[in-house]
């Protein structure tokens, strides 16, 4: 099943009054769209797609390039792309807490894209009668939805408005900035909702949420929150589920273009179809190294169109997250791989890339690889740390264990609590490896600053190493801005007082 935008546009709400307000029959609005089981579904359709931008163009920029996980391939014959490169630089522009970076406005907006779809179907479906199953199953989707819009939101820019009903006029549109917590007790509502309303993942159509995609979301807000008891019951429920297992090969933990999507031990992915309908992605073209001549985008993507690839590649792991695999860690050798660029400025013309991602397909930009949201991998690491913060560090081990010894390596060696947290937040780190965890796992636990600042200290006194060309160096402006949530969009501040 592919999650597919059938209702677009068509939800059109109007500012008239009294007599006006009759809504007009012949015309599709919002008033007269949703009556039956079908209208819904298209709605909750609809819900889900801004997730593919989300995912394809711009999570990956303000999640993990925004890290010490990956970085952009310099290549000065094309010239900065600004608003990429200073998130990678740390370096976006703010001013009073307002931004004009457009990669930061885009995800914002696309986030809100899905709140305003949601919005619409929880304030609608409990007045349609219909088959009381599916309609919990609706409910419940938009509900996972809203849930993980915010909980992107309230992350990345920590207060935000909180939109909870349909949006009717302009004034309605523009509302105060809520507060952190009064936004996470609604991540809490709707999640929490969510779990009892949905179906397991062996009952429901593959693809969409479940009720443990709902509780995997919800042990992460727990675990956000430091509220390691609530988490750990919640994981162990999930856990003795028997609805997810880790796949004996981690390269089978992701999926292909075509095929191995929503596998066993996924637990929520994004979805994406090859081919021609326009569903498709091409995040791993995003992450790729540049200049790239066609001859080697095709012994990666073994296309049959393949065309060389110039401006800059992003997504590029660093030294740094290299240097984190553990000799005989497997999953190294299935994140990562290297190509060497003919046409390159650089004096070592060998790049690494993001192999997770890059999976063979038909036309070059054209991918159905799926994006994994939460892999039941993490859901044992999540329950391994909550745990341990309620200091049992011998149970999790056995959690952690598990992980470590599908990537081949052996038990850990850490007893104490204080080792055992630092074991885990280095197991998320290569397990969950370009799957935008990095930068939140860094904010979380308090460990951002030290770490970035070292990290940049790395980049601007070694650019060689970070793949600038001789004589090319990072901007003056670099690392410089070192805050744990993002400015607010510009273009969105002049629409509203409250920014």
């Amino acid at each position: 099943m592919y999650i597919i935008l059938l209702l677009g546009t068509v939800i059109m709400f109007g500012s008239c009054k009294k007599f006006l307000d009759i809504v007009p029959e012949t015309s599709l609005s919002s008033a007269t769209f949703f009556k039956t089981e079908s209208d819904f579904a298209q709605a909750v359709n609809a819900a889900y797609a801004p997730l593919r931008s989300i995912a394809n163009n711009n999570a990956w920029v303000l999640e993990e390039l925004h890290s010490d996980n990956t970085y952009y391939a310099r290549n000065t014959l094309f010239g900065a792309v600004d608003n990429t490169e200073n998130v990678a630089d740390f370096a976006v522009p703010t001013s009073d807490g307002i931004t004009t970076n457009t990669r930061v406005r885009d995800l914002y907006r696309q986030e809100y894209q899905i709140i305003s779809r949601t919005n619409q179907i929880l304030a609608s479906i409990d007045e349609v009668d219909f088959d009381a199953a599916s309609k919990s199953n609706l409910k419940g989707q938009a509900l996972y939805l809203r849930a993980y819009a915010y909980f992107e939101l309230v992350r990345l820019f920590g207060k935000v408005p909180l939109h909870l009903t349909p949006v009717t006029n302009r004034e309605e549109a523009a509302l105060p900035l809520s507060s952190v917590d009064s936004i996470y007790d609604q991540i809490k509502k709707d999640a929490s909702e969510a779990v009892t309303l949905l179906p397991v993942k062996s009952k429901q159509e593959a693809g969409r949420a479940t009720s443990g995609a709902a509780a995997t979301l919800l042990a992460n807000v727990y675990i956000e929150l430091k509220d390691w008891a609530s988490a750990e019951g919640l994981l162990k429920t999930i856990v003795q589920s028997g609805e997810y297992k880790l796949m004996d090969d981690y390269n089978d933990a992701f999926s292909n273009s075509s095929s191995n999507k929503n596998n066993i031990e996924s637990v929520f992915e994004v979805q994406f179809k090859e081919g021609s309908d326009g569903y498709n992605g091409n995040f791993m073209y995003a992450f790729l190294p540049r200049p790239m001549l066609a001859e080697e985008v095709e012994t990666i993507t073994h296309v049959s169109n393949p065309q060389p690839l110039s401006e800059e590649g992003n997504n590029i792991p660093t030294p740094d997250i290299i240097a984190a695999y553990e000799d005989g860690d497997k999953r190294e050798d299935a994140s990562i791989a290297y190509i060497t660029l003919s046409t390159s400025l650089r004096d070592n013309k060998v790049y690494p890339y993001i192999k997770k991602y890059a999976k063979t397909h038909a036309l070059q930009g054209n991918t159905g690889t799926d994006w994994p949201v939460y892999r039941y991998a993490e859901v044992l690491l999540f329950l391994a740390e909550a745990l341990n913060e309620g200091n049992k560090p011998s149970e999790a081990a056995t959690y952690l264990n598990m992980v470590r010894a599908r990537a081949g390596l052996k038990a850990t060696t850490a007893v104490s609590q204080s080792d055992m947290r630092d074991a885990i937040f280095n197991e998320r780190r290569v397990e969950l490896a370009f799957e935008n965890k990095r930068w939140f796992d860094l904010v979380r636990t308090g460990r951002m600053k030290d770490v970035i600042t070292a990290y940049g200290q790395r980049v601007v006194g070694n650019p060689l190493d970070y793949y600038y060309p001789s004589g090319a160096k990072p901007p003056s402006n670099a690392f410089t801005v070192l805050d744990t949530v993002y400015p607010l969009p510009a273009e969105e501040a002049a629409l509203t007082p409250y920014f």
